[in-house]
């Protein structure tokens, strides 16, 4: 699903315009990257959460030539389904 299909979904679900509901997505993002950059963790109730962990340095091949590199250390964003997405998936 793109961003374009989820702005749809989201205004014809709730029966919000497109732009109102891509205003609605769009500060949802936002909101999100702050708290995580903040807080390093977003939960939402009977959907899951949002952790920032640090991925450590290590090596890796690239691969066209075969050649060792090294790959810095750097944090990513990992999501934890809650038990209700489980369950409906």
């Amino acid at each position: 699903m793109t961003k374009a299909e989820l702005v749809a979904e989201i205004a014809k679900n709730s029966q919000l315009s497109k732009s109102d509901a891509e205003k609605a997505l769009n500060s949802f993002i936002d909101v999100a990257k702050k708290t995580l950059k903040k807080d390093k963790k977003l939960a939402l109730a009977g959907f899951g959460s949002f952790v920032v962990a640090k991925r450590k340095a290590r090596k890796g091949r690239n691969p066209q030539t075969g050649k060792t590199i090294n790959i810095k250390a750097k944090n990513v964003v990992k999501f934890r389904p809650g038990k209700a997405l489980k369950e409906s998936v």
